[in-house]
């Protein structure tokens, strides 16, 4: 059950405390949340934060929330949208009920609010081309000057708009626009354009409309018409607020809703924009929206996902005022506690090598009883596992000359059969090219159940199956989609398309795998933990009785960073895997086993500071740290800002040191993240202070002032380093201005290099923006 958020007791973020203070001061009687996408490509995992965000307040302060598809561009939507995004709200586990909506049931309501517009003198439409539009708006440093149209009387241009509707202009002859003020420093307001013609087929209209409204003028009004009372927004939404309250003062509606702004999700190592989405469908590259790598809900969902897993991420990172990056390994941590307790335990062999039994009887078949689950996880039930004197292994648990630390199969060494019996290989059969086909291993009959009747010792575990009794089936391991963590970034910064950063092991078929029998005769869609191996799922499209085809989930744990092509061996307890503190050259080693001390500081790192359950963990593991953590928070630094710069930076500038031996405390931590967070210097340039700190120690404030690191915010030293930028890349400025806004990017890390990095990248973004849309 969840606890209602106005309980005193509940985790609020920043969106749910305004909520709370307009529910309490009686500015809000019945909240109204509304989740908007467009129908023209498939969800993300994106929208699934914006999809728990809205729907998740609606139910905790007991009011509603509308699924409403802004399907204002007739030339990008389609019905078949429509129903999977209808399709993936449902499966996340979110119903509207009766409200569901589609701006272009609203349409004529649009119109007469557009006509409305007119007559009180506050639109007009014109005539001039979309070029001589922009060039007349000016720039962040010159206010714009009016088009001859500007001065259009009301029944002039209310007669050219219902013109505009019949059908008589072509495409681009003229637009509706608002006038509002050609001097406002948010270039936004300086009389934006609220309908284009666009003589296109409608998938729900037909060809009833040939204007349609653009966003930012038919949003609000949605919102107004449904009585949203909290309008939830990305940042990227953030300047657009000032168009959203114009729109809904100035047109006949009687509701008043609000715009609120939050951090769109970034994850590492995919793409979020459903137009690099849509390329890597069309392009090849994937099979298709519902492909398990990709990172939308019904690529997720066939990859054998769960909804429970997505909503859990979603709880994980919370809500933030400020664009960050997530470490995919918040993901995965979250499916893989999920899959723990819901994933049955089997056997499946990948990479089959086969393993003759010497001294078992020919055609003796024994049943061994094998736990579905570890015994500490609520479930019951076993399945019968066959037995006999060939068995198949996995080829990397065999090794002819292994490494030191390796204690799987290899001539004359001894290895547990998982439930069985302990074996020796003593021949290697190859064939002429010396390649292994076969082992010859001698078993142990005393040793049923894994134990040596003579108390020796045998390290290594393995997986198996009967030959004779395994079922064949395909598995694709599926990995993440891209080589790098920011593939935007490398595409800009390198100056190559998005898709040259694909990774090439993204999918990787094993089609020769065997699986044991049990689960022969489960359905599509089945989850199962392959011991050792990972979680996976059969395909619900292509997996049937007689041609089983599994899916790779996850792998038991993060194995991205370091991979020595070994399996990793995982018997016993469920798994408990968290994700790497940081981007490192190995996977972390397990934790020590915690004092009792430390169980209690990681209890109140969650209960007093607010911390999700893998931050606190992460922060417990020794005493040194929470020391440090809880010395930067006792100094004023925020908790979850604290942590973050612990967990994710720190551990890249210590090398392995240990934290009780760095020469500052948490008294500098704390002044460092105040400078980071008040904008005195950049995340950037704050890890290089962090370095200066690990290092040598001081003061944040002191190493700031003494190398020059302060952030440049005054738009007077950096217009002409943006400008000598733009300058110097007049074909990439074309480029961006012809379609190709990613190279905003790159333009942005250009000024960043000119000011070796101290300049407020936020605002060289929109001095950027500025100037290249002028």
């Amino acid at each position: 059950m969840n606890e209602s958020a106005t309980s005193p007791t509940a985790s609020r973020d920043f969106l749910r405390e305004i909520v709370a203070d307009d529910v309490e001061a009686g500015r809000t009687i019945d909240v109204i949340t509304r989740f908007p996408p467009e129908p023209n490509g498939y969800l993300h995992i994106g929208h699934a934060k914006s999809i728990t965000l809205n729907f998740g307040v609606a139910r905790e302060f007991g009011g509603r929330c509308h699924l409403r598809f802004d399907d204002t561009n007739p030339e990008t939507e389609d019905q078949h949208y429509v129903d999977a995004i209808v399709d993936a709200v449902r499966w996340l586990g979110y119903d509207w009920g009766e409200h569901l909506y589609f701006a272009s049931d609203t349409f004529e309501r649009m119109y007469e609010c557009a006509e409305a517009l007119i007559r009180d003198g506050k639109a007009y439409v014109d005539s001039a081309s979309e070029e001589e539009i922009r060039e007349a708006r000016g720039t962040i440093t010159e206010p714009g000057r009016p088009t001859p149209d500007r001065s259009r009387s009301a029944d002039e241009s209310l007669d050219l708009f219902r013109r505009m509707r019949a059908g008589e202009f072509p495409d681009g002859a003229c637009v509706l626009r608002a006038r509002i003020d050609l001097a406002s420093r948010n270039m936004l307001m300086r009389d934006p354009v609220l309908y284009r013609i666009r003589h296109a087929h409608h998938y729900r209209t037909g060809n009833d409309w040939c204007i349609y409204p653009l966003y930012d003028y038919a949003h609000p009004l949605e919102d107004a018409f449904e009585d949203v009372t909290h309008s939830f927004c990305t940042l990227e939404f953030e300047n657009n607020r000032e168009i959203y309250d114009w729109v809904v003062e100035n047109c006949p509606v009687h509701s008043r809703p609000r715009q609120y702004e939050f951090a769109r999700l970034a994850l590492d190592f995919t793409v979020m924009s459903k137009r690099k989405l849509l390329e890597l469908v069309k392009g090849g590259h994937v099979s298709g929206w519902d492909d398990p790598r990709m990172p939308t809900i019904a690529g997720l969902r066939r990859r054998g996902v769960t909804p429970e897993a997505i909503r859990a991420f979603c709880d994980l990172i919370g809500v933030a005022k400020t664009n960050s990056r997530v470490d995919i390994g918040k993901l995965e941590y979250a499916i893989r506690d999920d899959l723990n307790t819901r994933a049955p335990r089997v056997m499946c062999v990948l990479d089959p090598l086969r393993v003759v039994i010497t001294n078992w009887p020919a055609g003796r078949v024994e049943m061994f009883d094998a736990p579905f689950w570890p015994h500490d996880v609520p479930n019951e039930g076993a399945r019968p596992v066959p037995f006999s004197g060939e068995l198949l292994i996995e080829r990397d648990d065999f090794s002819e000359h292994p490494p030191a630390g390796f204690h799987r199969l290899a001539p004359g060494r001894e290895v547990r059969l998982r439930y069985a019996y302990i074996v020796r290989c003593d021949e290697v059969i190859k064939d002429a090219a010396g390649n292994v086909l076969e082992l010859r291993c001698s078993l142990d009959a005393d040793s049923k159940g894994g134990a040596a009747a003579d108390g020796r010792t045998v390290k290594g575990t393995i997986h198996w199956v009967s030959a004779a009794h395994a079922l064949p089936c395909t598995v694709r391991l599926y990995d993440r989609l891209f080589r790098v963590p920011d593939p935007d970034a490398a595409s800009d910064t390198e100056g190559k398309d998005f898709t040259a950063f694909l990774n090439p092991e993204s999918l990787v078929v094993r089609a020769d795998a065997r699986i044991e029998p049990a689960i022969a005769d489960d359905a599509p869609g089945s989850r199962y933990q392959f011991e050792r191996l990972g979680y996976f799922v059969s395909d619900r499209e292509d997996s049937s009785p007689g041609n089983l085809v599994f899916n790779r989930t996850v792998s038991l744990r993060d194995t991205w960073a370091k991979r020595s092509g070994a399996v990793t061996e995982d018997f016993g307890r469920p798994q408990r895997s968290r994700p790497a503190p940081a981007t490192t050259s190995s996977a972390p080693a397990a934790p020590p086993p915690r004092t009792s001390e430390l169980v209690e500081r990681f209890r109140r790192l969650m209960q007093t500071h607010g911390l999700a359950e893998t931050d606190a963990d992460l922060l417990t593991r020794d005493a040194a740290t929470a020391d440090l953590f809880e010395a930067a928070v006792g100094a004023g630094g925020p908790a979850q800002s604290i942590a973050n710069w612990i967990i994710h930076e720190l551990p890249r500038e210590t090398a392995g040191r240990d934290v009780a031996a760095l020469p500052f405390d948490g008294e500098a931590l704390a002044r460092l993240v105040a400078l980071v967070d008040a904008g005195t210097i950049n995340s950037s340039t704050g890890r290089d202070v962090l370095a200066d700190l690990v290092r040598d120690g001081g003061d944040p404030q002191a190493i700031v002032e003494r190398r020059g690191l302060a952030q440049i915010s005054d738009d007077a030293k950096l217009i002409p380093i943006v400008d000598a930028v733009l300058a110097k890349h007049p074909d990439r400025v074309g480029a961006y201005r012809a379609g190709r806004t990613g190279l905003l990017g790159f333009f942005v890390g250009q000024v960043m290099n000119g000011t070796s990095g101290r300049a407020n990248p936020e605002r060289v973004k929109a001095l950027l923006t500025a100037r290249l849309d002028t």
